[in-house]
């Protein structure tokens, strides 16, 4: 994919007004010119930003289209991919970072953007007052085994599940015990040819965890 089909892509998928548009390349010049302040993401993906971090990010959303609720992004870092959600659609968004300088620019992003419906988390996950999420997404939070476990207390029944693990999408989830495995499948990245997404639903009972 290129950036001019990174960017075709999404206005197929989504549709963006005029509004969304402004944002989205709003939210990537603050993207580039922070990176200059604090290591958000690799310099050598700037060129293929569209790519690389915006379109990589909304094909999440489009593995969820027609969901609602609280989506809740794990280790939400520049805001990939929770960011990039909030601005194509109105979904309640619950940003969770611990690194303060990472959230002063998560806050300063949804400031200028006008983003209401998003929330930033200060905090290490363990810190987060439980809440029901619809949607869980992390892109680059922690191994899948303690991903998982780490934020099964926000699960329900219907929670949707999206989780890019790369290359090693298949091989962290055999290592998961059973019953965890049964919850996901693997969608390939539209993005990324050697890139999978872990795709799931459903609650991690307590009883699960550590049970292979």
């Amino acid at each position: 994919m290129t950036e001019d089909g990174a960017r075709a892509w999404i206005g197929d998928a989504f549709s963006p007004t005029a509004d969304q548009w402004a944002r989205l390349e709003r939210f990537a010049r603050m993207l580039i010119a922070e990176n200059a302040q604090q290591n958000l993401i690799a310099a050598s993906t700037i060129p293929t930003i569209w790519v690389r971090h915006i379109a990589d990010s909304a094909q999440l959303l489009a593995l969820d289209m027609g969901g609602e609720g609280l989506w809740v992004d794990l280790g939400s870092g520049p805001g990939l991919p929770g960011l990039v959600v909030a601005i194509l659609s109105d979904r309640p968004m619950l940003l969770v970072e611990s690194r303060k300088r990472r959230c002063d620019f998560l806050r300063a992003v949804v400031a200028e953007l006008d983003l209401s419906h998003v929330e930033v988390a200060e905090a290490p996950l363990e810190r987060v007052e439980t809440r029901a999420a619809a949607t869980i997404s992390a892109r680059a939070f922690a191994p899948l085994d303690k991903l998982i476990d780490l934020s099964a207390r926000f699960s329900t029944e219907s929670t949707h599940w999206l989780l890019p693990k790369g290359r090693n999408a298949v091989k962290e989830l055999a290592l998961l015990p059973e019953p965890w495995q049964r919850m996901f499948h693997v969608e390939q990245s539209r993005t990324d040819a050697e890139s999978q997404i872990l795709v799931g639903r459903g609650k991690i009972a307590a009883k699960q965890r550590g049970k292979r």
